[in-house]
């Protein structure tokens, strides 16, 4: 939890044109508010809803442009214009959780931040390891 706390505070900060940042964490069954940064955000979501259970779901990095087209979307801050969220997965290949970055901007999202968070990820996975 340190280690995702620290992460969100130090992203959210020096990530330009986001509003909220944040990690859900997998329990098995659902996704669960973790660390994050920005307005109070949804406590709960279920898999294959909205923009973090699809990606947890699926198990891939999902970019939505404009959230107003995502069928689905769960509308935690009516701010909220795009979105990325990555899943964060375990050596094991088990699910630990999603990262999850939102904008007041369409489309602010593209390659650069997804290539930036995937490493990002990969970073934190290390940590998370390391702690156990």
């Amino acid at each position: 939890i340190t280690t995702l706390a620290n992460a969100s505070a130090y992203l959210y900060r020096n990530i330009p044109r986001i509003s909220w940042i944040g990690f859900y964490l997998y329990d098995g069954n659902q996704l669960y508010l973790g660390p994050f940064g920005g307005k109070p955000a949804c406590t709960n979501i279920e898999m294959g809803k909205g923009v973090c259970g699809t990606s947890a779901e699926k198990r891939e990095i999902i970019v939505v442009e404009d959230v107003e087209k995502f069928p689905g979307h769960i509308a935690c801050d009516p701010d909220s214009r795009s979105e990325i969220v990555l899943p964060i997965i375990l050596p094991d290949g088990k699910l630990y959780g999603v990262l999850d970055l939102d904008s007041a901007e369409v489309a602010r999202f593209g390659n650069e931040e997804t290539e930036g968070l995937r490493i990002i990820a990969t970073l934190i996975v290390r940590k998370i390891m390391e702690a156990d």
